[in-house]
């Protein structure tokens, strides 16, 4: 702990006691706990003694606790602060020996006070006790305090956090605690009889009735004195009254949700569904075998009662409880009544809650798939069910099934459910499925068709042909036009494309059809181009698809890239490129075509949509070598380069300046073929204008950009920073400005010097300063963004690795490679730099630059003592203090060494939180909150 902070904290602790002070912001109160409960976990190797802390805590907790005029969030912070302190048994000893728990943890005196009505108190309350039970002497202040009664009523809280807080407290002061069983008894107690009243699990209830019943439990169940026993013999006692203890709350716990379980009030029913969930979950044998055994007589009444709004928490818990090797007979009967039920809601979601926690049994799934599979058969007539395998699924039952699917709130539910389950019910229990799956695909097929609007025509062939369904004059009647629905079939028509046998041109007929349709929802739209893909991906290359596809769907396409919906204009666009990339560029000319027309879009997030499919296309292009589309496309870069300095939003910019990193991963400018000699010249232009951009993310692209074209001509590598860090924050240094950057238009870009691997750096390096590689980098790192300039650090070390492959000294031809600098807002600092490294002769050993005297030897260190002192710099005196700025080239190697780019690589790799996100941040921020003064600014994180 800092001593500062250690210092600031009695007085931050007396202005939080204070009921006259109010914090502007409750996070200040979340984030000292955060500290301080990190503090705590570690305070066993904290150098500073825990008497240093713990004064000031207790005293604010006293006072806090003493005075009934607390506000709620204060008073919360400090329950939960007392949890946090009292979790270890000696901070649990100090805050009882201060007569601070038993008032802290006193609900009838802060109901008496007025101020249990908040709900933040309960839930402090609440977390502050389950923070504090960690350890035996917790659980007996619980147990002597009575304070498993108030917990209890708390389960039924009108707030869901209080109440959620309470079925997790519940749940872990159960488990927490319960007794450890051996390893043979883990496998084997949860099979024991439930007639033996000996069993070892019934040790804690035989210690909780008293101590003439403690011998015939030790008799029975020795090894759960095991572990009490190792510690010593001098901790058994200790160790038999907690187990006493557990035993007495998890009766009550028990005892309670029998009780709950059998009440009328909903809210009390459901939470003691919730808590029996997580206590199956999370016990062990023994304890896990006990509850077992009450679950049927607690789950038998709920499921006889066939109350509706309890169904799906009910079938959770039968299905935890369903875990056994040999199931209770009670368990599965109880399952199965739930599958039976009359209420088709009922029924269908506990079907689909059985697949989707990967339920595999004989009976139980196949009856599942019939629930399911029967309301896609009744309303689209297409046979799914044999009649041997339709299970319990009578006429009369299929008939009122129908008659609920007449109303379309019902129906619409039930179906989106069902359609959910498709994909499971053909990928994960084939062998269950009582009908081919290509039925189930012709099944979906047919009610998509209903809900456009067409008739559900007789799809396919073989014994999927449609018959007329029951109910369907209403039932379809209500489906049509429903955008819920359509957008579950296509989903599911979507994830069964890879079932066998399925009719892929009927398929792609079918979504062509959804595309046509003028009154489409943009997201039925957007589905519609999914399945699409996902169908063409199975079958791109047969001929009578591309026949389908050229002569159908782009046809569609044509008008859906001028719909009046820009959300439909953007899907249409992404699925161009996809497109292009499923049919290996096939349809080239006329995706390019639509691309480029789409440029002039009004809306940003489709103009960059298509230029991201430019990209697309041209990367396919270049890698088929096919030169005429890639001449095409030359002709858009005009365009581009327009909407990169010119466009408004910054969406359209990122994609432009990714458009030429495509092109040059594909195309290396430093090639010989006609395309690189066309993109070497737009190439310094966009270093230029996406250097300047006011976007940073614009601004990485361009790094990356750079980085690109750096390893065309250098032999550079590097690792690329994490992505672990928040990528944007601000960092105090110069902005970037517009930067001037010296061009030869003529010369594609490593033509000259291309790959000199290592064996020419000096002309690689000319090659970089002539396009204006290194002064975007040098840009960067003196950008404002802290993302940009990490990108540039890590880019320019690497350079500085390769130039300097023997150590920090440059010497030879590379030494002097110059740039540069004029008009650049970081050049005064640069400059400088550069000649107080070499006036004080540190870091790399540059030969002397041409104009160079001995006066610079001469003068030595005194130089920068000195106001005024001249120095020299391509040949002119310069004022070290007053004018640095008249230099017009400094050494590249220079500037890399005199940036400190490790340490500035670090500064920006931490975010502003670094500075700001601190305890002593927090601390001060808390005591200047409260001052008597106005407008004041608090950077609380």
């Amino acid at each position: 702990m800092d001593r500062d902070c250690l210092a600031l904290l009695p007085r931050v602790c007396e202005v939080l006691a204070d009921p006259k002070q109010s914090l502007p912001d409750d996070t200040s109160l979340e984030k000292l706990l955060d500290w301080l409960s990190g503090l705590t976990k570690d305070i066993g190797d904290c150098s500073l003694s825990r008497l240093e802390i713990q004064p000031c805590l207790t005293d604010f907790l006293s006072t806090v606790f003493h005075n009934k005029t607390t506000g709620p969030s204060i008073l919360s912070f400090a329950l939960r602060l007392t949890g946090l302190l009292a979790a270890r048994e000696d901070g649990f000893r100090l805050l009882q020996e201060g007569s601070i728990l038993g008032v802290a943890y006193n609900s009838e005196g802060w109901q008496e006070a007025g101020l249990w009505e908040d709900p933040c108190v309960r839930i402090g309350w609440i977390q502050g006790l389950r923070s504090m039970l960690q350890h035996r002497l917790a659980l007996h202040f619980l147990v002597q305090r009575g304070l498993t009664k108030p917990l209890l009523h708390l389960q039924t809280d009108p707030s869901l956090f209080v109440a959620s807080a309470a079925n997790q407290l519940l749940a872990h002061l159960v488990v927490f605690f319960q007794p450890m069983g051996s390893s043979e008894e883990e496998g084997e107690a949860v099979q024991a009889d439930a007639s033996t009243d000996n069993s070892p699990e019934h040790l804690p209830v035989a210690m909780a009735t008293g101590p003439e019943h403690l011998n015939v439990a030790m008799a029975t169940g020795p090894e759960h004195l095991n572990v009490a026993m190792a510690t010593g013999p001098e901790h058994l006692p200790v160790a038999m009254a907690s187990s006493a203890e557990h035993a007495c709350v998890t009766v009550a716990i028990t005892d309670h949700l029998e009780e709950s379980l059998t009440s009328d009030q909903h809210l009390q029913t459901l939470q003691s569904l919730r808590l029996l969930g997580l206590l199956l979950t999370q016990a062990r044998a023994p304890l896990w075998g006990t509850l077992l055994r009450r679950v049927p007589g607690f789950l038998e009444p709920l499921v006889r009662a066939g109350r509706s709004q309890l169904m799906l928490q009910l079938t959770d818990v039968l299905l935890t409880a369903y875990r056994l090797p040999v199931p209770d007979p009670t368990i599965c009967r109880l399952l199965t009544a739930i599958l039976d039920s009359q209420n088709s809601f009922d029924a269908i979601h506990a079907a689909a809650a059985m697949l989707r926690r990967n339920h595999r049994d004989p009976v139980h799934t196949l009856k599942a798939i019939s629930i399911l599979m029967l309301p896609l058969e009744i309303l689209t007539g297409v046979p799914l069910l044999e009649p041997h395998t339709a299970g319990s699924s009578t006429k009369d039952q299929r008939s009122l099934l129908a008659e609920q699917l007449n109303s379309k709130s019902t129906c619409v539910s039930l179906l989106s459910v069902c359609l959910s389950c498709t994909q499971t019910l053909t990928h994960t229990v084939p062998d269950y499925l009582p009908t081919l799956a290509v039925s189930v695909v012709i099944s979906v097929m047919s009610l998509l068709r209903i809900c456009g609007g067409h008739a559900p025509s007789p799809i396919g062939s073989g014994k999927a042909s449609c018959s007329e369904p029951i109910g369907r004059n209403k039932a379809c009647g209500n489906l049509i036009g429903c955008s819920k629905i359509q957008r579950c079939g296509l989903d599911a028509l979507a994830n069964l494309s890879s079932c066998p046998g399925a009719a892929v041109e009927e398929v792609l007929s079918l979504l062509i059809l959804y595309l046509q349709n003028p009154d489409s929802h943009p997201t039925v739209c957007k589905k519609t181009y999914q399945a699409l893909l996902r169908w063409l991906g199975v079958c791109a290359s047969s001929p009578s698809v591309t026949h389908l596809l050229t002569e159908e769907l782009l046809p569609v396409l044509r008008k859906r890239v001028c719909d009046v919906h820009w959300e439909v204009r953007d899907s249409t666009l992404e699925f161009l490129s996809q497109l292009a990339v499923v049919c290996e560029g096939s349809l080239g000319r006329s995706t390019t075509t639509l691309l480029t027309e789409a440029l002039a879009d009004p809306e940003s997030y489709v103009r960059a949509s298509a230029i991201a499919g430019l990209a697309v296309t041209l990367r396919l292009s270049l890698q088929q070598g096919a030169e005429p589309a890639v001449l095409e496309q030359v002709a858009i870069i005009p365009r581009l380069l327009e909407i990169l300095s010119q466009d408004s939003e910054a969406f359209p910019r990122r994609a432009v300046v990714q458009f030429f990193v495509t092109w040059l991963k594909t195309c290396p400018s430093s090639s010989s073929s006609s395309s690189s000699w066309s993109l070497a010249t737009p190439l310094q232009a966009v270093l230029q204008l996406g250097s300047a951009d006011l976007d940073w993310e614009v601004k990485v692209h361009t790094l990356e950009l750079a980085e690109l074209l750096m390893e065309e001509v250098l032999p550079v590598q590097r690792s690329r920073p994490g992505s672990n860090t928040h990528p944007y924050a601000m960092m105090p240094t110069l902005p970037a400005q517009t930067t001037h950057i010296p061009t030869d238009k003529d010369t594609p870009l490593g033509s000259q010097y291309g790959g000199c691997g290592g064996t020419d750096l000096a002309a690689a390096l000319c090659s970089l300063v002539q396009t204006g590689v290194v002064l975007v980098l040098l840009n960067g790192v003196f950008d404002c963004d802290r993302p940009v300039g990490q990108e540039a650090c890590g880019v320019l070390l690497a350079l500085r690795r390769t130039l300097f492959p023997d150590g920090d000294t440059a010497t030879g031809e590379v030494a002097k490679v110059t740039c540069d600098v004029r008009g650049q807002a970081w050049e005064r600092d640069v400059v400088r730099k550069c000649l107080e490294m070499r006036r004080g002769r540190k870091g790399c050993g540059w030969p002397r630059q041409t104009g160079d005297s001995d006066r610079l030897d001469e003068a030595g260190s005194e130089a920068g003592d000195r106001s005024g002192e001249e120095v020299v710099c391509g040949g002119e005196n310069v004022s070290l203090c007053e004018d640095v700025s008249v230099c017009e080239d400094v050494s590249v190697c220079e500037v890399l060494c005199s940036l400190a780019l490790e340490e500035r690589q670090s500064v920006v790799s931490q975010s502003s939180d670094y500075v700001q996100n601190s305890p002593l941040s927090l601390l001060q921020d808390i005591l200047t909150a409260t001052m008597p003064t106005e407008d004041v600014i608090v950077d609380c994180y």
